[in-house]
């Protein structure tokens, strides 16, 4: 994206596309999660996001794994910015969990690029809680999704668009 690119998106809300069935975005998937993202200013990806209580661990905290689930979407998510039909994945993630995670509250999620270097993104998210607390960080190491991997797959099928909020 070049200079006159990002300056067009600055102060902009773009909602990135959902698919049917991931687990984090997955529209259709009743065992998912569900969250939608948007793209602020070309450079920040953020979501808000209410944990349903059949995700969690200890009685009103959300399973670690759910909030591990939900920042790796992220990271992978934020360097999707400008090309929603180019995938990334996780080649390593640090997690670091501050505080529990409650069910049932609106979290805020955010997240973006530190610095690329050849066909690699590092990324980095926080989820915080209402009153502003940082209960969870992570960052990651993404590498650009094989082409191999991706070949044969049609993004139509896979519900690969945005949802209407």
């Amino acid at each position: 994206m070049d200079e006159a690119e990002r300056k067009s998106m600055q102060n902009s809300r773009i909602k990135q596309p959902n698919s049917k069935n991931c687990f984090a975005c997955g529209v259709e998937n009743e065992h998912g999660l569900g969250v939608q993202f948007y793209e602020i200013n070309g450079d920040e990806l953020v979501a808000e996001y209410v944990v349903p209580e059949q995700f969690e661990g200890f009685p009103g905290i959300v399973h670690g794994g759910i909030t591990a689930s939900i920042l790796d979407e992220m990271l992978s998510r934020v360097a999707m910015i400008g090309e929603p039909d180019r995938f990334w994945m996780t080649a390593k993630m640090e997690l670091r969990y501050r505080a529990p995670v409650p069910t049932g509250q609106m979290l805020k999620l955010r997240a973006v690029i530190e610095k690329r270097r050849g066909r690699l993104i590092f990324t980095k998210a926080e989820l915080r809680l209402p009153d502003g607390t940082v209960a969870a960080e992570a960052n990651g190491m993404m590498v650009n999704a094989d082409e191999a991997l991706l070949e044969g797959a049609n993004l139509e099928e896979l519900g690969w668009k945005v949802y209407p909020d």
